[in-house]
């Protein structure tokens, strides 16, 4: 397995061909490339499964025999300075690379389907390789320098893919606003290697643990200097994991297609920066209060994004901002030095985020065959409802995925965030409370997206009207209220229930076999045919990946379950595989949890988590009953607060959520105002005075030598005279300063 090791380099270029050569057919042959272009999904799928091989491979010696290895060769060579690259194959390294090519498979394999009618589908696959590319280049990283040279590719991927359609002005807005949001964490982090290369001299790991804390225990360095450095290196992370105060282009990043959200949601972009906090968490722990400082950022973000997911109307950014939550955890689980929590947190997330996205986009793409394609209304969760009998199984998987994310046993986020809360709790009984205050809300948040798409009835509908006779379409507010709106709609029917009509406009085949059997409705509005039919469940590539990453979400938290009966040292699988890591080099395998222990733990967090569900139901099933309007504060609330100052509460924290916070707001009016007051006073200065001086000059030459041009008559007499006369002046002009300094 030595000679396995050798060639761990090969892990990030594996699926480099990829985008290469989609790139030269693109160039070369570009009408055989496009008329072919589903050919290229096969190959990209294929090498991502042999990295994922090869990974699970070198994991699993891992595992077995404790052993890490890394490779280093020299690329710059100076009497004081060297510049190495090379590979470092750790526990760390083996995690990420799992998650990076399992999920990117999955991701694939959905969107081979679900891009297949789009003109960008070639530029879509060769985006995601590179992206792939990019992100196992990160994680097998041997020195701080190749980080940050891969860390600025995935940002880059990360920007051509949040734009993929860069037609539309809100994907080129958000891309925009993700690439600025993300080069202040990176200006940041490139500070901070420097800064810790002057301390050390070197940019490779093990050198620069060892002799910065040498420094350290040493007082070679001045503690100011040194926590400057740290605060300067977590603000990479900061940004890429959507941290606070950094986050606010994680919600944004939706107008890119589904499956780019859900690979850089569940374990490429936003993972990044978790790695890197995990990768360089020996340098932060010997840092006074730099813990502290990780520590304080994951609850702020833990609670600021579960508020916000509270009122979305977007599927996605409900989403969005559940992943914000979650990664807060994760900085909470290592600012508290609770490395294997943070790392088991990250591997269930990753699968359970995965799914709900994929499963969100399904409910997508059967959404446009009402809608059509508009993310304003197939997107939005008030115009769903009713999905269950259409959408089956996309509805069992989001359903099993929506338990696991709210810490539902045994799925696989109960047992990594119940490890972080029981952490929490030994940490900081403030953090504790908000940490599970934030679980109850996980789980209220994250039921409210199941039951407005899935609960009730279609809420966007068309029966046989007859012609200019108001159809309603009913919506059910944000907080629980059934509305009815009446919208005027001038349309003749022509077609129902697959009745045959010379006038109708002709189906696809596919669209023949998909609504074989269901009713649906051709009119003809302001004289343009279209198809509405009911939604329907998505084709079986796309149910594919659903249906891994439901055994996944279902599994994948058996690998660190407290007790292990069949292990005779007592420790779980994830405890043996972290434990050689070269962060945890000093770090022995946890003894084994009894089961009253970790029944009683555990108890605290459910009942959090059932109380977030049963409180979901109760505010928002009624509504699928019927669709008459009642009161619901007065018939579920019971307070001291009269109405009106309920709905004045209600409506604070519905406009706190809705307006996120009002925190991209603040940078509006503050940060964004001050730059473009800077750069209309710069552009004024430019204009005005640099430019008017440059010119008053000018023009003062050209006025002079247009008047000088005059006097030039050709007689010495007058040329004589006229510098008599000058001189003359000029005398009398500075003959009182000459009487000044002859008296002086």
């Amino acid at each position: 397995m030595e000679q396995a090791f050798q060639y761990g380099w090969m892990i990030p270029f594996i699926l480099l061909p990829v985008p290469m050569l989609i790139g030269v057919g693109l160039l070369l042959f570009p009408t055989a490339t496009k008329n072919h272009r589903r050919l290229w999904t096969l190959p990209t799928i294929l090498l991502l499964s042999i990295v994922m091989i090869f990974s699970t491979n070198l994991s699993i010696e891992q595992i077995n025999s404790s052993s890490i290895y890394q490779y280093v060769w020299s690329w710059t060579l100076d009497n004081d300075f060297s510049l190495d690259f090379g590979y470092l194959i750790d526990p760390l390294t083996s995690i990420m690379s799992i998650l990076i090519t399992t999920v990117g498979i999955t991701v694939l394999i959905y969107s081979d389907n679900y891009m297949a009618h789009d003109q960008g589908y070639l530029r879509f696959f060769a985006y995601m390789s590179f992206f792939s590319t990019s992100m196992l280049g990160l994680v097998t990283s041997s020195n701080l320098i190749q980080i940050y040279i891969f860390w600025e590719l995935v940002g880059m991927c990360s920007y051509l893919l949040i734009g993929f359609w860069f037609t539309r002005p809100l994907a080129a807005d958000a891309c925009q606003k993700a690439f600025v949001t993300n080069r202040v964490g990176d200006f940041g982090l490139l500070l901070g290697i420097f800064c810790l290369f002057w301390i050390t001299g070197s940019f490779e790991f093990r050198d620069l643990f060892e002799m910065f804390n040498n420094s350290v225990y040493n007082n070679q360095v001045n503690f100011p200097f040194l926590t400057l450095c740290a605060v300067l290196l977590f603000a990479g992370a900061v940004a890429k994991s959507a941290q606070f105060p950094l986050h606010v282009w994680l919600p944004d990043a939706m107008e890119g297609p589904t499956p780019i959200s859900a690979l850089i949601h569940a374990a490429t972009m936003v993972a990044a920066g978790v790695f890197l906090v995990a990768r360089l968490l020996p340098l932060f722990m010997v840092i006074p209060y730099i813990m502290d400082f990780i520590s304080l950022i994951g609850i702020i973000t833990i609670f600021l994004g579960a508020t916000l997911a509270l009122a979305q109307k977007d599927i996605k950014r409900g989403l969005a901002y559940s992943t914000m939550s979650q990664l807060g955890y994760m900085m909470l689980a290592l600012g508290m030095g609770s490395y294997r929590s943070a790392l088991f947190h990250l591997i269930t997330h990753a699968y359970s985020k995965a799914l709900l996205f994929l499963g969100s986009g399904s409910v997508i793409h059967s959404m446009e065959s009402i809608v059509g394609y508009s993310p304003d209304k197939n997107q939005n969760m008030v115009l769903m409802g009713g999905l269950t009998k259409h959408l089956p199984i996309t509805k069992i998987s989001f359903l099993l995925g929506t338990f696991s994310l709210c810490g539902v046993p045994p799925l696989a986020c109960f047992w990594s965030k119940d490890e972080i809360l029981n952490d929490t709790w030994l940490y900081s009984p403030i953090f504790a409370i908000i940490a599970s205050i934030t679980a109850g809300l996980t789980a209220f948040y994250m039921f409210r997206i199941y039951l407005l798409t899935f609960g009730g009835h279609l809420n966007v509908h068309f029966q046989n009207y007859s012609a200019n006779q108001n159809i309603f379409l009913y919506s059910i507010s944000l907080w629980g209220k059934a509305c009815s709106k009446k919208i005027n709609i001038n349309f003749r029917l022509l077609r129902i229930n697959n009745t045959e009509s010379s006038s109708l406009k002709k189906i696809p085949q596919r669209d023949e076999k998909i609504n074989r059997g269901r009713p649906f409705i051709n009119i003809l509005y302001f004289h343009n045919k279209k198809t509405f039919s009911y939604p329907y469940e998505s084709d079986n590539t796309m149910l594919f990946s659903l249906l891994i990453l439901v055994l996944f979400t279902s599994f994948v938290g058996s690998i660190g379950i407290p007790f292990n009966p069949f292990n005779q040292e007592g420790t779980d699988i994830l405890s043996k595989w972290v434990t050689p890591s070269i962060n945890l080099l000093h770090q022995k395998a946890e003894d084994s949890t009894h089961w009253y222990e970790f029944l009683k733990d555990a108890t605290f967090s459910v009942s959090l988590a059932y109380f977030g569900i049963f409180l979901a139901c109760l505010l928002y099933k009624p509504i699928y009953s019927s669709f008459k309007n009642f009161d619901l504060v007065n018939s579920f609330v019971k307070t001291g607060l009269n109405r009106r100052d309920w709905d004045k509460v209600i409506n604070a924290l519905y406009n706190w959520s809705y307006n996120r916070a009002y925190i991209d707001a603040f940078y509006i009016t503050s940060f964004i105002a001050m730059i473009r007051g800077l750069a209309k006073l710069t552009h004024f200065v430019d204009r005005r005075i640099i430019d008017g001086i440059t010119n008053l000059v000018g023009l003062i030459s050209f006025f002079i030598g247009e008047g000088i041009k005059y006097v030039g008559g050709g007689r010495i007499s007058f040329y004589l005279f006229f510098y008599f006369s000058c001189a003359c002046v000029l005398f009398l002009i500075f003959l009182p300063f000459l009487r000044f300094l002859s008296v002086s």
